[in-house]
């Protein structure tokens, strides 16, 4: 007979999610397979990572183990995370990540930590023991010693054998929500404009389109596709878009909007017409202005427009895999935007996307780009090709076909959006005040 969880789908995936793209496979039930430490133990130990998840009345609560589970009436440290999901809520978790000494003996599973965190199972008296900090830190509105239903330990596949990489897995929701709070806040420097205007520019199939979606995406926490995005070699975007972005499904619209040009193409009569460039920065191309790569923008007015109709930074946005190969004619076109941009005052950023291993992307403290990333040879290349300071070169993923959103991909590109913010606000303190 299959032996199947007690969690429910979405708590299963959740919890798969919470390590990276992981899988749970069940190892033991105490309903089928006894309620003794010899059980549990002989059918968990040498399995690799396992996660036990033990199911009281109206909470879950449990333990992930990066290293082996220990054999009976054996101790030994292990990179954990604690995590509940509280009541009535399926899909809201609690993690945390610890060092900790775990013990296995004829009558109880132990888990505790020299910060003070313990977590003891019962399994002969179905009893959970939680102390005092781990009910706190975890949010828990539980009694110390709680009777369970159901304890089952999994093993743990995919997730990687890095201490520091399962931290921040762990610690990247905490991150995004600091990421999404400034974003939230945000307003222009100086009160000059009401709202800051991001242009994406870069060659045809680089994602800027799908950065857009991806930013409305993570902002409304379900997948959107508004923008038109395609893989065809000529330019799938047309029309010059400019986009508001709310915060959440009706939410109030967020002081920022992000301008959706055509790709750049490297031949002359294809992709976004170079001398319409200016005419974009300085603010005469309407929304949903037809591109034509053959008949440069003619502005209707003389005059200057306002200075909220500006662009206030620009993003070059570049597909990381192709940066190496990008030719000459393809790199002399950047170097031109690049001088009109410098030419009309306005801030810039590079945004690398379809970017691997995001955990690797941020340091442990999500301020700056790692060591290692910052290394790599594509980013020194746009270093030197746009002139542009590491901090200004950011690197994102965009949502394309996954099933669920990630919280590594939100903060990277609530991270992006918070240093291209910067970058215009820096270009608004430059400006002279206009009515």
């Amino acid at each position: 007979m299959e032996v199947t969880t007690r969690l429910a789908w979405i708590q299963e995936r959740v919890l798969g999610k919470l390590l990276g793209n992981t899988t749970l496979t069940l190892l033991y039930k105490s309903g089928v397979h006894g309620s003794c430490t010899f059980d549990m133990a002989k059918k968990c130990c040498h399995q690799g990572s396992t996660m036990t998840v033990v199911h009281l009345e109206q909470d879950i609560v449990g333990i992930f183990m990066l290293e082996h589970f220990p054999i009976l009436h054996s101790g030994k440290p292990s990179t954990c995370v604690l995590f509940a999901f509280k009541e009535n809520n399926s899909t809201g978790i609690s993690a945390l990540f610890s060092n900790a000494q775990v013990e296995i003996n004829v009558s109880q599973l132990k888990f505790f930590s020299p910060d003070g965190l313990s977590i003891t199972v019962h399994p002969n008296k179905q009893k959970v023991h939680l102390n005092m900090e781990v009910l706190k830190k975890l949010e828990l509105n539980l009694k110390s010693y709680s009777e369970y239903l159901e304890c089952e330990i999994f093993r743990v596949d995919g997730v990687k054998n890095d201490p520091s990489i399962i931290k921040k897995m762990v610690d990247v929701k905490q991150h995004r929500r600091r990421f999404l709070s400034a974003l939230r806040a945000y307003r222009p420097s100086g009160n000059l404009v009401s709202e800051v205007r991001i242009l994406l520019v870069g060659p045809v199939g680089s994602g800027k389109s799908s950065f857009f979606n991806s930013v409305k995406s993570a902002f409304q926490g379900h997948f959107t596709r508004q923008a038109v995005v395609g893989t065809d070699e000529t330019s799938i975007t047309k029309q010059y878009r400019i986009y508001s972005v709310k915060d959440g499904e009706g939410g109030k619209t967020l002081p920022f909007m992000l301008c959706d040009s055509m790709g750049l193409d490297e031949r002359e009569e294809a992709g976004l017409c170079m001398d319409d460039i200016p005419h974009i920065l300085k603010g005469h191309v309407p929304d949903r202005y037809q591109f034509d790569p053959c008949k440069p923008i003619v502005p209707r007015h003389v005059m200057s427009p306002p200075m909220k109709d500006r662009i206030h930074c620009v993003a070059y946005v570049l597909n990381i895999k192709s940066v190496n190969s990008l030719s000459d004619k393809m790199v002399a076109k950047l170097k031109r935007i690049r001088r009109d941009v410098v030419d009309c005052g306005v801030g810039q950023v590079a945004l690398l996307t379809n970017v691997d291993n995001c955990d690797e992307v941020l340091d442990d403290g999500f301020v700056n780009m790692s060591e290692s990333v910052t290394s790599q040879s594509q980013i020194k290349k746009v270093q030197n090709m746009l002139n542009i300071p590491i901090a200004n070169i950011l690197m994102v993923s965009n949502y394309s076909q996954e099933r669920s959103m990630d919280p590594i991909k939100d903060a990277l590109i609530f991270a992006a959006l918070g240093q291209m913010l910067r970058a215009a606000d820096d270009s608004l303190e430059d400006l002279p005040f206009e009515n």
